[in-house]
């Protein structure tokens, strides 16, 4: 092949590998559960996380049915455009939820600045409470996630294999 193919052939591969993702790190599949005011998921998936960001998909007969990443203060939602956080926790969480809360409810970290936390042998517990505002229990053990929040009616299980 002559060299006026090769370069822009070599260009065209550097371009498109410099534009795909980060490789996920982790990856587990997982019971999920995301049981919002607007929707209600709950079946079979995958958990993926790398540095940068986190997907988690539910899968029912094969096919995605929900997939959600969350990624530089964003999160994209199949069934919605991708949207600022504080937007997505405005619209489908709660507005009272700081930036940070979804992905670090599925990385299984500490919520709220790990405010009220209580450390256990296989984890930690968190109860948070703001009246008329949230009612948040918390608990991270072992490869278990449970977040739930009982005036803003969420409840959001994460079971990894």
């Amino acid at each position: 092949m002559s060299s006026k193919i090769i370069w822009p052939l070599l260009g065209l591969i550097f371009f498109f590998n410099a534009c795909g993702s980060t490789p996920y790190l982790k990856e587990n599949s997982a019971f999920i559960v995301f049981k919002t005011p607007t929707f209600k998921y709950a079946d079979m998936g995958f958990v993926y996380e790398n540095k940068h960001e986190v997907k988690a998909e539910i899968y029912g007969s094969g096919q995605a049915i929900m997939s959600l990443r969350i990624s530089d203060g964003s999160v994209c939602m199949n069934l919605l455009a991708c949207m600022p956080e504080k937007q997505f926790n405005q619209q489908v969480l709660s507005a009272r939820y700081p930036e940070g809360t979804l992905e670090a409810i599925f990385r299984g970290k500490a919520l709220f600045s790990g405010h009220n936390m209580k450390k256990t042998r296989n984890g930690f517990t968190q109860k948070l409470i703001s009246h008329n505002k949230y009612n948040i229990d918390y608990t991270v053990l072992n490869n278990d996630i449970i977040f739930r929040d009982t005036i803003n009616h969420i409840l959001v299980k994460v079971k990894k294999q």
